[in-house]
């Protein structure tokens, strides 16, 4: 080879680098949104940038597919290839074109029982290997052919026989006695399952829900939930099924049996993180040896699809409260795993570790929002680490490969009486039974080293309340959580995660925020509220660049995605009934003008 072939092929060999440079520069002619949370870390940060705070005022509605399904719409859509896959409320299945959202295939699902514990609501599917899967209502796991929609399997997960909480256990003067009940412990999967390797993960929802009553209250459209004294529900639990067969694989229970080691812990005085918890530890120290048992209805839901680490095949997922819900005087002890952040092994189902938020939790604080990866410099040293924005009003950033705390953020939301116990008078708690941060999917820029979460500040409040004592029986005490009559509002906030969780901004909304977070590396951040409003603000200053009303509650995610080089936004519009916004049955999707 001469100097002039070394040259030209030198030159050539540059040229391509440009071009691969150029490449991968430009913006992407289709992008899809394959998993619930965009990727195995749950970022949920589209690589968008022609939607920016410069352009994002221009958005437009595109298409709006209407089901016919009118309830709580909490799904995060899937798209692949060109099409778009949405789980209804009720847990039925459409498969829309999503540059038109023309309908390709519906699937409707018939209930086993008539009676379920927690409402319609459904957060989504998951789209893997030619399949979608979806979780139940009546706790059914069901596979079906991602081209069609027909049916492929459909397996048991759990029954739905759990005893449930009934307003005869109220007292005759209790003014509650008289309200509609709109749930009660039992079991179903609200969270969009997992595919991980050839394996398809879901998680029980609603053992241990309490009772729940609509609200009679003008201008309190979240009602009361109560903790009545029992056995109610059952064991949480997380579970495996083989992608092809829907034959179970294996099985991790979010409560600590006695051959774990037992639920009821150390009796920790204070919350992992230090905060004091104010525990009678004597008194629950003394029933503890007649209660050995209270495991066995321990509750431990699980209400967000799990994160995984797809270098180690690790889950990570947040538990929900222990059952009875907020009344513990049956159950003592820290009551492991519930109120956790906890890490498996994927492939065995295995426990790696945990972190328990809230021992012997008495408020409803369950960790419910999706943890995110991200990895962070650290007292100089780079980890990877795992963090959760929390009901408590905090986002805790842990060691992702032993659940070491890190640091946790300064508080997005007012804080006051976090661990009060419920008195006859009644305490006023905040954040409170619902956040905080709730369900609501957090997203993460670490470019900018930003996370987004979106929550409510809605003070609750606690009381004991009693059914008096008679025929020689001991008076019954049993817990209700009610919204304060006081001011509530919204917070959409950004966790510097740079500067130890210290917040960037906060930016307060009228309503409080349950949907969840989309962010665009174009600089702009989405949320929807209850009014139906879908908002876009700014992802450096938090101020608010765009909005438009969906007609119904926008109190799902919204997602990005991008199709021949266009890219949309799409929310499901269909309000949330437990927390009393309007509901809907759209699917609204929105595009800068052609």
């Amino acid at each position: 080879m001469n100097a002039t072939t070394t040259l030209h092929g030198l030159a050539a060999l540059a040229l391509i680098a440009l071009a691969h440079s150029a490449a991968a520069a430009a913006p992407a002619r289709n992008l899809d949104w394959p998993l619930h949370g965009l990727d195995s870390g749950n970022h949920r940060l589209a690589a968008i940038t022609a939607i920016n705070p410069k352009t994002v005022g221009k958005l437009v509605p595109k298409w709006i597919y209407q089901s016919g399904v009118n309830g709580t719409f909490q799904a995060t859509p899937i798209v692949v290839d060109g099409r778009m896959y949405v789980s209804l409320p009720g847990a039925h299945v459409v498969a829309l074109d999503a540059r038109t959202g023309r309908e390709l295939w519906r699937y409707e699902h018939v209930k086993r029982v008539e009676k379920i514990c927690c409402g319609p609501a459904n957060r989504g599917v998951a789209v893997a290997k030619g399949r979608v899967f979806v979780g139940t209502v009546d706790a059914r796991l069901i596979a079906l052919d991602a081209a069609t929609g027909n049916l492929l399997w459909d397996v048991e997960v759990a029954r739905n026989d759990r005893v449930e909480e009934t307003v005869a256990g109220l007292a005759a003067s209790d003014q509650l006695k008289g309200q509609k009940v709109s749930g009660a412990s039992g079991v179903g999967l609200a969270a969009a399952p997992l595919v991980f390797e050839d394996r398809v993960i879901v998680g029980a929802n609603g053992l241990g829900y309490g009772l729940h009553l609509d609200s009679s209250r003008p201008g309190a459209p979240l009602g009361a939930v109560v903790g009545l004294p029992g056995a109610f529900g059952g064991v949480g639990f997380l579970a495996a099924f083989d992608v092809a067969t829907g034959k179970p694989v294996w099985r991790f229970d979010t409560i600590a049996k006695p051959e774990d080691g037992g639920w009821e812990g150390g009796f920790s005085a204070t919350a992992a993180d230090g905060v004091p918890l104010s525990r009678d530890l004597a008194a629950e120290r003394a029933i503890a040896d007649s209660r050995r048992d209270a495991w066995k209805s321990g509750g431990g839901s699980i209400y967000s699809t799990p994160t995984v680490d797809v270098a180690t095949g690790t889950l990570y997922f947040g538990v929900g409260n222990p059952s009875p819900q907020m009344n513990g005087d049956g159950r003592p002890g820290d009551n492991l795993y519930t109120s956790s952040l906890v890490a498996i092994d994927g492939r065995t189902g295995q426990r790696r570790w945990h972190w328990q938020q809230v021992p012997h939790d008495l408020w409803g604080y369950d960790v419910a929002s999706p943890p995110v990866l991200i990895d962070l410099t650290v007292g100089g040293k780079r980890v990877a680490a795992v963090a959760q924005a929390s009901k408590l009003g905090w986002m805790f950033v842990h060691d992702r490969a032993d659940g070491r705390l890190l640091y946790k953020s300064a508080a997005f939301v007012p804080q006051s009486n976090l661990f009060a116990q419920p008195t006859r008078e009644g305490v006023t708690i905040a954040p409170g039974i619902g956040g905080g941060v709730n369900w609501s999917p957090t997203a993460v820029d670490e470019k900018r080293g930003l996370a987004f979460v979106a929550a409510m500040h809605w003070p609750t409040t606690y009381t004991v309340k009693e059914i008096p004592a008679a025929d020689g029986k001991p008076a019954v005490p049993y817990f209700a959580a009610e919204p304060a009559q006081a001011e509530r509002w919204g917070v959409l906030a950004a966790v510097d995660l740079k500067r130890d969780g210290k917040l960037a901004w906060t930016t307060q909304t009228p309503q409080p925020l349950v949907g969840g977070v989309l962010a665009l590396t174009g600089g702009v951040v989405f949320t929807g509220e209850g009014d139906g409003n879908l908002s876009a603000f700014d992802s450096a200053t938090g101020k608010r660049l765009w909005q438009f009303n969906c007609g119904a509650g926008a109190n799902a995610p919204p997602i990005a995605y991008v199709i021949d080089g266009k890219p949309y936004i799409t929310v499901a519009a269909g309000g949330s009934a437990i927390w009393g916004y309007r509901q809907g049955d759209a699917v609204v999707t929105f595009g800068l003008p052609d």
